[in-house]
């Protein structure tokens, strides 16, 4: 049981500092602000690392219909075009 925790926590941190600089897709929906922060620091890492840690599954969730969202306004600009 506890190795299945640990698990879910290891992959739930990999997976906040890898997606660190996409965190956008999963706050704001699929539109980045305009206005960038200051650099990125490592606090700011951290916390997004921690935040992930836990909520995984549900940043999943939420980048991927960010992702279709993306995809659709892709597929309706390209139609528009035509």
């Amino acid at each position: 049981m506890n190795l299945y925790i640990s698990l879910f926590l290891l992959f739930g941190a990999v997976f906040g500092l890898s997606t660190f600089s996409y965190r956008h897709f999963f706050s704001e929906g699929p539109q980045q602000v305009d206005t960038a922060e200051v650099d990125s620091t490592l606090g700011s890492r951290v916390l997004w690392a921690m935040v992930c840690t836990f909520l995984w599954p549900i940043m999943v969730l939420t980048g991927l219909n960010s992702a279709r969202i993306l995809a659709r306004r892709k597929r309706q600009a390209l139609a528009a075009k035509l």
